[in-house]
């Protein structure tokens, strides 16, 4: 049996990860789906207060109560920031860390730093109505989408060394979608021999788009 712990994107909740965590526990897994302050299914707790430690503080909260040793981790787009900060506390427990069409900060970058001129744009003029709450970026629809803390955004992640202790690291790439702001990332990981990295033929909606090798690669991390 393998425990997994999975991190949703920005302006987003969990649901997007329904298939795949009902396909891990038929398979014999624990699954949490990381629940994160304001947004999705704790959508009533919005603040312009929420940083991104708040939502790395979320996922290590759950982790503990879940009562998880040793874990996956995988981070789906904004979610590549928060996986990241968690494993600067908890690297040396995490088996695998799987980035799903993720961002991918270095030590002292925000997700405001790796991205550019068209997301700072959005992300100033789309919360002047609500300060400090950022609307989602056109075309993010669907069940549970809201608006998204922009402190959570601007705020740095600070590596510990911990990071350093996880087992493997893992890139999906979604090569459908473009333009991409994820194509640099791929491009970091693929020339780098520690990284498995793999392309998948779909939208920034992988989960949606190939369950099925979504599916295959994370039971691949079973141990």
């Amino acid at each position: 049996m393998t425990d997994y712990v999975l991190v949703h994107g920005a302006w987003s909740g969990g649901n997007a990860w329904s298939r795949l965590a009902g396909e891990l526990r038929d398979a014999g897994h624990r699954v949490v789906i990381a629940a994160l302050t304001g947004l999705g299914s704790r959508a009533g707790e919005l603040s312009p207060a929420i940083d991104l430690s708040r939502h790395i503080a979320d996922v290590v909260e759950q982790i503990e109560a879940a009562g998880f040793d040793r874990f996956v981790l995988a981070g789906h787009s904004y979610g590549g920031m928060v996986v990241t900060g968690v494993a600067a506390k908890l690297g040396a427990r995490i088996d695998a860390l799987v980035y799903i069409d993720a961002f991918l900060p270095a030590d002292g970058q925000s997700l405001w730093d790796i991205t550019g001129e068209y997301e700072h744009r959005h992300y100033i003029n789309a919360q002047r109505d609500t300060p400090g709450l950022v609307a989602p970026l056109p075309g993010v629809t669907g069940v549970g989408v809201g608006r998204h803390p922009l402190l959570t955004l601007i705020e740095p992640v600070r590596f510990t060394g911990e990071e350093a202790k996880v087992g493997r690291r893992i890139y999906v790439f979604a090569e459908s979608w473009q333009p991409t702001p994820f194509a640099r990332f791929h491009a970091t990981v693929a020339a780098d021999p520690a990284w498995e990295v793999h392309r998948a033929d779909a939208s920034h909606n992988v989960m949606g788009d190939q369950p099925e090798q979504l599916l295959t690669l994370m039971l691949a991390q079973t141990h």
